[in-house]
């Protein structure tokens, strides 16, 4: 269970200025009767993130909306991480895409990159194996702030397949299935997804049963 009160959580700040996560986002606390504004509605400036892991740019995002709003705020920092990449693109996984937010962009370099790294060769040679990770960092104005981290493995497959989801989710075949997450219902992506864990724990610890 949280260290703090759930009573104190009825309305938040999602840290984020992407359309597509911000609304994943608001989709997961809607059940729990959350009052929810973006970062963007509100104006808020976007941080640089300065940090070295998921967990500490979210812990930077998560701060800087609580300061500047004066509400408890939720920041995500999830990436791609893909086994014969050395883990990347990693933390840098949006920055893939440019300033112009292509991940069709970025997928194309991660399956350059593969290609690049010897592979991608010949069917059932090629190392795809890649997970998904999310850190979920939830702080007040004053400092006080909670991690809670997901993750979930497959592989990867190109071209990207399917318009659902955002991001890297056409190219991501979760382990023990055959859709990409971007072919899937969003249902299901979020019931298995590396976000909906780290939510799992959140929820866990401020919405025990």
């Amino acid at each position: 269970m949280s260290t703090l009160s759930p009573a104190k959580l009825s309305r938040l700040v999602v840290a984020s200025h992407n359309p597509g996560k911000t609304a994943e986002i608001a989709e997961l606390l809607e059940p729990h009767g959350l009052e929810v504004v973006s970062a963007g509605e509100l104006g808020l400036p976007e941080p640089e993130e300065t940090g070295t892991s998921f967990e500490a740019n979210a812990v930077l995002k998560a701060r800087a909306a609580a300061e500047a709003s004066g509400l408890p705020a939720l920041a995500d920092d999830s990436g791609l991480a893909v086994a014969a990449l050395g883990g990347a693109p990693g933390i840098y996984s949006a920055r893939w895409a440019g300033l112009e937010k292509d991940f069709g962009r970025a997928m194309a370099k991660v399956e350059a990159a593969l290609e690049a790294a010897g592979a991608a060769g010949a069917a059932g040679a090629a190392d795809r194996r890649a997970a998904f990770i999310c850190a979920l960092a939830l702080a007040w104005p004053g400092g006080a702030t909670e991690v809670y981290e997901g993750r979930i493995e497959g592989t990867l497959t190109f071209p990207p397949r399917g318009g659902c989801g955002f991001g890297y989710d056409p190219i991501f075949v979760p382990e023990g299935e055959t859709e990409t997450f971007g072919e899937m219902e969003p249902a299901k992506k979020h019931a298995m997804s590396h976000r909906a864990r780290a939510f799992a724990k959140l929820v866990a610890a401020w919405f025990p049963q």
